[in-house]
């Protein structure tokens, strides 16, 4: 008899010991894709940096601001960047997804590969341009024009206009934002005969932005935990991912349930493409 407790004890012992380790596995795998996903970020902001290094001296640009936003849910906005040229004022979005984009300008949500959901960028952006309406003088804000940039991972499947120079929302690649921008200010030179900024109001808007911004991580760190919230009320209930336990939609799961390879398992969007 105590032999048998002994064995079960022993066996016990063990299965905790092996949901210890699988425990810390996953842990070390989320840690993992975390800071892939983090180092893809910033290798992706690195490569814009050096593609708006490339801008004339006249422009000036600001990358990674905070700033107040009383319409966004968690009352404020980041902004990825912010180039002030003389022929308006260039708002980006950049992205860092891989694979198909399917999109439209009044669609609401875009996807990646016809199966996971992301806000339309426009719209983000859109608020972004919003909240910067309101720190700065009426008479600019019909200088405001929106680009969102993707890596080049991705494929564009849009609506042709998104890619149009003339339009005042355009979608380009991160290899070819310099190149876009400076397109961009052409037709807006042969549009407008004289500079809609002078170079008296590229400074004093650079200015205003900089003192806008919001460095106490504290504020940044409410920032993000209001988005997460966000996102974790959209994602209420649903099923969670197998190996870092986060929350996925309905349409993920059943994706990954009629798929044989996940073998009846459900992974997010990182985890699935491990198992490719």
């Amino acid at each position: 008899m105590v032999v048998f407790l002994n064995i079960f004890k022993s066996k016990k012992q063990d299965k905790n010991k092996t949901d210890k380790s699988n425990g810390k596995q996953v842990e070390k795998k989320t840690q993992h894709s975390q800071k892939v996903a983090d180092r893809k970020g910033e290798l992706g902001e690195y490569k814009i940096d050096i593609q708006l290094d490339q801008l004339p001296d006249e422009y000036r640009y600001l990358s990674d601001l905070l700033i107040e936003n009383p319409q966004s849910k968690s009352g404020y906005s980041q902004v990825d960047h912010v180039i002030l040229t003389p022929y308006g004022i260039i708002v980006i979005e950049t992205k860092n997804y891989q694979g198909t984009i399917y999109g439209g300008k009044k669609r609401k949500t875009w996807s990646v590969n016809g199966k996971f959901k992301m806000m339309n960028p426009f719209i983000q952006n859109y608020g972004h341009i919003e909240a910067i309406k309101h720190i700065i003088e009426p008479r600019f804000h019909d200088h405001f024009i929106s680009m969102v940039s993707f890596t080049k991972r991705c494929t564009f499947k849009v609506e042709t206009d998104l890619r149009d120079i003339k339009s005042s929302e355009i979608l380009v690649y991160d290899v070819e934002l310099t190149e876009f921008i400076k397109r961009k200010v052409h037709v807006q030179k042969l549009i407008h005969k004289e500079p809609l900024l002078s170079e008296q109001d590229i400074t004093s808007l650079n200015t205003i932005l900089k003192k806008a911004h919001i460095s106490d991580p504290a504020v940044l760190n409410k920032h993000k935990e209001a988005l997460k919230s966000v996102v974790k009320k959209k994602t209420s209930g649903s099923a969670k991912c197998i190996v870092c336990d986060k929350p996925v939609s309905d349409k993920v799961k059943s994706y990954c349930m009629s798929n044989k390879k996940f073998d009846g398992k459900v992974y997010c969007f990182e985890h699935q493409k491990e198992m490719k």
